[in-house]
Formats: C-alpha cells, structure tokens, sequence
C-alpha cells in the first residue's frame, strides 16, 4: 500500500510567480505566459505593482509588504521557488528570501556572478536592460558589485518602441519590431564592448527573444529562463535510471 498525505489545496506547483499587474501581450518564453514552463506554475498578481512604481532607481517601498505576503501566500501554496515578473525586483531580493524558506529568484542579474566566473579574464559580461535605471543597489542586492566584475550594461533607446508596451502598458505590440530592437540592442552593446563573452537579459520581456540575440551576438544569453530552469532541477530534480547504456 502507497499512503499519500494532505494537507493543502494544490500540488505539483514547481515555480510561483509574483507578477506585476499589468495588461501587456505576453509571448511565449514570457514569464508570465504559462506556455513558456514545462512544468505546472502557480501565478500570484501583486494588486498595484505596476511598472513605473518598480523601474526606478528603486521600487516604491510600499510594495514590499506586499510582495511578502504574497511570497508567502506562494509558499504556503506548495511551491518549490519563487521568481518575479520584472528583474528591477532584484531590490528586494534581500527580503524576499528572509521571508520564505524556498528559493526566490527575483532577477537574472542573479547570475552575473556565475557568468563572469565562466568567462576568462578578458572578456566582460553585458546586461541589457529596457530603461537605463539600473543602479549599483541592484547589483548589490543581488550579491555583487560592478567592483567585482567587468560589467557593462545597455538600455534600449529612448526612441525604442519595447518599453511603450512593456512599461507603459501597451495593449498591443508590432513581434516583429520588437524582435528587431532586441537585435539591435544586442548589436549595439558587442559594438561597444568587443570583449563582451556573454549577455545577461535583465528584462523578464526580453526572453521571447533570447533566441535571436543569441544568434545575432554569437554570444551565449543568460535570462530568467535559464535562471529559472537551473534552480528546478535543483529543486525538482532529475533522475536517471540505473544502467550503462
């Protein structure tokens, strides 16, 4: 006989989200578009997170309550991580991982540290990111400094159209521009940094591109995905049977 335990409403959840609340289209390879996770994922909207109260040179610090409780509400929900729709989070990262005692992953800028150890000497990491708001608290939340590392990072354009729909919340998106900004971009940050070994996407948007940056750089592309998809094997697993061959 198998017994099996209760003790909660859902299971099987391998990643929460905590999701800004926002209207925008959202591809597959999105965060927040279910389709992009081969495994079950639990959605928790954090009611007034909006954008532009996140992609300052800090969050508003009003929404850090917030975040937590739903964090919590996550964990008590059954889920093995935690992750967040919008890598300017990564100022609460801090916070977040005291409050629950699952994984939380509130940025790719996670892995700065990781890549730049990967890469020789020579080369440095690029981050792109839609707004140039990024600033050394990010970076330090995340547990590194630009001190440490040879970091570079390029924000779109002020004309670019990407963050009219992801910031300002747009209702509809032209895929194939927004491709071509996110090529763009990429171009424009190897220009100016030759030495760049590899590109952090600090934008959870940016991922549904990953795999056109990746083909216009050469480079190899770190984002929320690969964050994500790193930690759930680590959290889930992968068994093998016991054989050769």
């Amino acid at each position: 006989m198998t017994t099996i335990t209760g003790g909660r409403t859902l299971y099987g959840q391998a990643l929460g989200v905590l999701m800004l609340d926002t209207v925008f289209p959202r591809l597959a390879g999105d965060i927040g578009n279910a389709l992009t996770w081969p495994f079950p994922v639990q959605y928790k909207i954090v009611k007034g997170a909006r954008a532009e109260r996140i992609m300052g040179a800090s969050p508003d610090p009003a929404l850090l309550e917030p975040f937590i409780t739903a964090a919590k509400e996550l964990e008590e929900e059954g889920v093995r991580a935690i992750a967040t729709s919008c890598g300017f989070l990564a100022a609460f990262q801090r916070e977040l991982a005291e409050a629950v005692s699952v994984p939380v992953l509130t940025s790719a800028l996670l892995q700065v540290p990781m890549v730049s150890q990967m890469l020789g000497p020579s080369s440095s990491v690029g981050i792109l990111t839609e707004r140039p708001n990024l600033t050394e608290g990010h970076f330090s939340a995340t547990g590194w400094g630009s001190d440490q590392f040879d970091v570079h990072v390029n924000a779109l354009p002020p004309n670019a159209v990407f963050p009219t729909v992801f910031i300002d919340g747009g209702f509809e998106a032209d895929a194939e521009l927004l491709r071509s900004e996110m090529i763009q971009a990429a171009k424009d940050l190897v220009k100016r940094r030759p030495d760049t070994g590899a590109i952090v996407l600090e934008c959870t948007n940016f991922v549904p591109f990953s795999a056109a940056i990746r083909e216009a750089s050469g480079l190899p592309v770190y984002d929320i995905y690969t964050l994500v998809m790193q930690n759930y094997f680590a959290t889930v697993g992968q068994s093998f049977p016991a054989r050769l061959g």
